[in-house]
This record gives C-alpha cells, structure tokens and sequence, in this order.
C-alpha cells in the first residue's frame, strides 16, 4: 500500500510539472506574438515617418520618400535645394522664411518647401540641381528654374505668376533643325548659333538648360540671334557635312557660311560671346589720335583697313576675312583721309602696323596688302597671319595660344617689363635676340617673363640656373631643348640655334626610369620609351594616360588589364599605359588634358592618332573602339 501511494504522489507531480511548462509556453507564445504585433506597429510608425511632411520656420521638408507624394496633388510648389555646409544657403535662409509665410497667406496658400540635395540624391539629381542654392518653381510637378534676385520680392512675384490657372510654359526659344529645314535657316540667318547634340550625351543634358536660358535671353535683343540645335544621332546627314564627331558640337553660321565656335558653355558667357559675334569684327577709326593712342601704348600689332565707304566691294571682302578671326586679331578700318594719312596708306590698302615698342632696325615698321573684290579672303587671313607677330615679340599667356604655336619657337626668358622704369633693361636683352633672330627667319623668337613661364622653365631644367637670361627651343611634336646656363649674349644664341638646326642637340624628356620587366600584357610607357613603344610603326598601339591618383583611372584599372589580355596574343598591338604626372608626352599630338585620357595609334597613322571619347570604360566599349581603328588585328573577336 505504502509503495502504490508513493507512485501515486511521483504521478501527480509529473501531471503538475507538465501543465505549469504548458502554460509557460503559451505565455511565451502570447509574448512573442505581443512583441511581434508592437514591432509592426513600430514599423508602421517608421513607415509614416518616412512619408511625413514636417515643417521647419514655416518651410516645408521634403525628402526622397515624400517628395513625390507630397508634389503630385499640387498645383504649384516653391522649391529650394540647398546643402547644409553652403554659406550663400545659410545667408539666404531668412529670407525664404519670409517667402514661406509671405505664399501661406496667400488665398489660396502656397506650400513653399526646401530639399537637403545631399542626402535627397534621387530627387536633387531628376531635377539636375548642380549648386546650392538651386530654386525651382513646380507647375503641375513640371519644374520651372528661377534665376532672379533672391529677395522675397522679386521670388513671390515670379511664384504669384506661375500660379496663374491661365499660366502656361513658354516655347522652347531654341529651334529644332533637321535636314528639311537646316540650309534655308542658316543661310537666311544674318548669325545664328547651332549645337549639333545626342541625346544620350551627358555633357549635351548639362549644356541643354544654359542652352535654352541663353536661347531665351538673345532672342529678346533687337535683332534676335538665333540659337537652334540638331540631334545629329537622327540628322546624320547634316552633322557628317560639317565633320560633327563628338558631342556637343556648336558652329557658328553667318549666311550659310560656317564659323568654329570658341566660347563658354554656360548661359551668360553663351549671351555675352554671341552678342560679341554678332557686332562688326572690325572697329571704324575716325580720329587720328586713336591710332596714335594704339601704336604708342598697345601690346599687339593692329591691323587697319582703309576704304572709302561701307559700300566699297573691298571693305566686303576684308571684312569676311576679319570675320572668322576676330577672336586672334585686333581689326579696325576707317574711311578717312587723315587717317589713311598717318597710316601711310591709301584706298584698298589694308596695313598692319606694330606697337613702337617692337619696331627695330631689322625689319619694316609696317606691312601693306591692297585688296580688291577679286582678291581671296585666304589670301587676306594669310597676310594676317604672316605679318601680325613682330621678329621678336614678347610672348604671355594670354596671347600663347594665338600669336606663338608654330614650331620651332625659340623663347628667351628673363625679367620681362616694359614700364618706364624697366623698359631700357628689357629692351637691352631684346636687341641681343633681334641680332640672331633676323638670322633665322624659318624660326620663331620671342621674349618671355621667367615668372610667367616658371612651370616650362622647371621642364627645361633651368628654373635654378642662376642666370639673368635663359633661352629654350619649343620644337615640332612636343620636343624640347635647353640652352646650357652661362652669360647671355648673341653669339652664344647664335651657337644654340645653329646646333638645333644642325640637330646635335638632345632633347629634354621627363622620365621615369625605364622598367627592367616590361612583360605584363599591359607595357609601361616612361618618357624616354614614348617614341620605341607607342611610335613604333610597325605596331597599333592603344595607350593610356593616366595619374595615380586619378579615381577614375583606379576604376578602369582591371577594365583595362582584362582588354589587355583579351588580345595578349596579336603579336602586332600593343595595349600601354604611361603616368603622365610622372613623365613627358614627348608628342603634341597627344595631349592628355584630363585622366585617363586614352588614345589608339595606328600603325600607319602615328601622327593622327584617334582619341576615346563619348564610350563608358570597359571592355567591351574599348575592344568595340580598338577594333574600329585597327589595321594589325590577326582576325576580329566578333569572329572569335
């Protein structure tokens, strides 16, 4: 009995200890389902947070969650986009305050909001918001940029505008050309600018809206100038007659006759150079002082033509001449017989005559051409050309690019200063190079400041030379030698000069030292192997220049050593890559403005090598590139 109600007992525990787990575990089961249910409705909440409009100073916050939801009901909608650390956001915050509680009490209100563009990407980069502060206006959720003042006048005004019922976007001011109408609108056109653009290019999206502002501001004028643009992806036909190979292409076309177009790309630089384009290319002179204020106190060489009137056949042709120039040249003429007079020069005679300070004994004071209906503009723009540079003259960086790119230039540098004080010293070192220069007319001389030029003088190995004079030779594809340091004077010029055309000089050549294992499928290309490797016309040769610190390089590195191995096996390519931070290009030809800047250089055309533009950097866009322009490829890869 005793053992039955033992086993009993043990049973009734068990039956115990069994419920008490059962409940736990359905009050663990009843805590966990509570928890999961708080945890949705925490979610939820974050989700509703996300989507919440909240307000700062009356200003509204939108973010990329919801800036759609919160614009698609509205009917107009201030914007701002801003970046926290910008000093002009911060200075213009007060305001736009007041501008938010200025359009709220409006009847009917109008929400004015600000968007963090560093953190809203997605949004700020629809809206191609490039600087801060950006201020869109959005119509129906159609943004209009606004560019007036940023004062709480002039902004609610512009607002009030738009939010008219009534209010509609004005027409593109920009015309859309196509091969029907392209020859009758610019050869009606007295100017008329044209960008030849593909839709797919990012640097046509970013021009496109200065494009239209520009397009929209000159067609105000009196007369208008007329912008257009032409998708040369569509309008093939069109953009091949004028060479059209990258994008944007813009041309200048004055009655049909087309002019390179050299200015800014942005709307007001586009306003200013078109108005500038659009005035005569040469000045009247009516006075005879101010052709003496010219020549007595000027820095380049003036180029005058005289005629007896507007209606004079020469006057037309020496002003189609001028016309594609007027950026190069100072152009004037006049139609006055005193004037003629000082010039020494008579009807139909156009002269170019150079500041007094560049006269000397070894060459005419002036230059003379008579022109007729029936002389050539070429022959016109030749004579300009030939005679505007004086035997020595003094080359800076803002006349570099027009007056001293022929070759070979042989350049003296020292202290150059032609203000009262200095004039007689600078002038004793010019006459030294005059001697030599009238010498050598094949070659091109002139003086240069050593501090304007402190960079070319560090590539020549002469910035520590210790001399008042140095003198360096700029030759054909981008070569350049160094005068040995020693006293200046003009037989030790004489000797320099003489030694180059006798080519017994040594070039100068920034290099890296040329590398022992040069076998990886992409070669190493230092300053002193350019002309062996990337020369060697026996080869195609695709090179890159890059600078290791470029991200862009760093990103196209494995990009570039995979195209490399791809063709490890055509035994007539070279794939290369050369730091051009670290050695020269010893070849004008190729010229890496920016990184990577990737060239291919064909076996038979070394001279006119073909550069990779528009492509994104990875294989296949290279390997579609470098086969296009191959001439040594064993067989295609496509066949492959």
């Amino acid at each position: 009995m005793r053992k039955t109600a033992l086993l009993l007992i043990v049973l009734l525990g068990v039956a115990y200890l069994m419920i008490e787990c059962s409940c736990d575990d359905e009050g663990y089961e009843e805590l966990a389902e509570d928890e999961e249910e708080e945890s949705d409705e925490v979610e939820e909440d974050d989700d509703d947070n996300d989507t919440e409009v909240k307000e700062e100073n009356g200003v509204l916050v939108l973010t990329d969650a919801n800036f759609d939801t919160f614009i698609e009901d509205k009917d107009t909608v201030l914007v701002e986009f801003y970046a926290p650390w910008c000093g002009h956001c911060k200075q213009f915050a007060p305001e736009y305050e007041k501008i938010a509680q200025t359009l709220k009490e409006n009847d009917p209100p109008i929400p004015v909001a600000k968007v963090d563009a560093t953190e809203a990407k997605d949004v700020g980069s629809r809206f191609e918001v490039s600087g801060y502060p950006t201020i869109k206006i959005l119509k129906r959720g159609e943004a209009v940029d606004y560019d007036g003042d940023r004062t709480e006048k002039a902004i609610v005004e512009r607002v009030l505008q738009i939010a008219q019922p009534d209010w509609k976007s004005p027409p593109e001011a920009t015309l859309v050309l196509t091969k029907d109408n392209f020859d009758k609108t610019v050869n009606d056109a007295e100017i008329i600018l044209v960008e030849f653009y593909a839709p797919w290019c990012g640097h046509c999206k970013r021009l496109a809206p200065e494009y239209e502002k520009a397009a929209q501001e000159l067609s105000q004028r009196s007369p208008p100038i007329l912008l257009a643009k032409v998708d040369a992806t569509v309008e093939s036909e069109v953009a091949s007659r004028f060479d059209v190979t990258g994008y944007p292409t813009l041309k200048i076309f004055r009655k049909g006759k087309i002019f390179d177009y050299n200015g800014p790309r942005e709307r007001h630089g586009i306003v200013d150079y078109m108005a500038e384009q659009a005035g005569p290319p040469s000045k009247q002179l009516q006075l005879t002082k101010q052709v003496q204020e010219l020549l007595k106190d000027g820095d380049d060489a003036v180029i005058v033509g005289v005629f007896s009137s507007e209606q004079d056949a020469a006057y037309e042709v020496y002003i189609e001449a001028c016309n594609s120039l007027r950026e190069d040249f100072t152009f004037r003429h006049t139609f006055s017989a005193e004037v003629a007079k000082v010039l020494k020069a008579s009807l139909g005679q156009v002269v170019i005559v150079q500041p007094e300070k560049f006269h000397s004994k070894y060459e005419p004071a002036s230059h003379t051409l008579l022109v007729k209906d029936s002389t050539l503009v070429l022959d016109v723009q030749d004579f300009f050309k030939k005679h505007v540079t004086p035997l020595v003259g003094h080359r800076k960086p803002s006349n570099d690019a027009k007056r001293y790119t022929k070759r070979p230039l042989v350049v003296a540098y020292y202290g150059v200063d032609f203000s009262f004080d200095y004039r007689k010293a600078t002038q004793f070192w010019r006459s030294k190079v005059l001697e030599v220069a009238q010498d050598f007319p094949e070659y091109t001389f002139a003086i240069a400041d050593e501090e304007d030029y402190a960079d070319e003088l560090k590539n020549l190995g002469l910035s520590e030379s210790g001399e008042d004079v140095n003198v360096g030779i700029l030759a054909e594809g981008g070569k350049k030698f160094a005068m040995e340091p020693d006293e200046f004077d003009a037989d030790l010029l004489r000797d320099f000069v003489m030694a180059f055309k006798k080519g017994k000089l040594k070039p100068i050549i920034k290099s890296q030292p040329v590398p022992k294992n040069n076998k990886g499928p992409v070669k190493v290309v230092v300053g002193n192997t350019f002309d062996e490797i990337v020369m060697d016309a026996k080869k195609d040769v695709l090179v890159e220049f890059y600078a290791p610190w470029c991200g862009h390089c760093k990103k196209m590195e494995p990009e570039y050593l995979a195209l490399a191995k791809k063709y490890r096996d055509e035994k007539n390519l070279v794939i290369a890559k050369m730091d051009a931070t670290a050695n020269d290009i010893p070849n004008d030809k190729y010229k890496a403005e920016g990184f990577p800047t990737i060239y291919f250089a064909p076996s038979d055309g070394k001279h006119k090598p073909v550069k990779f533009e528009g492509g994104d950097r990875t294989v296949d866009s290279l390997s579609k590139f470098l086969e296009e322009h191959a001439t040594k490829l064993s067989h295609k890869r496509d066949e492959l």
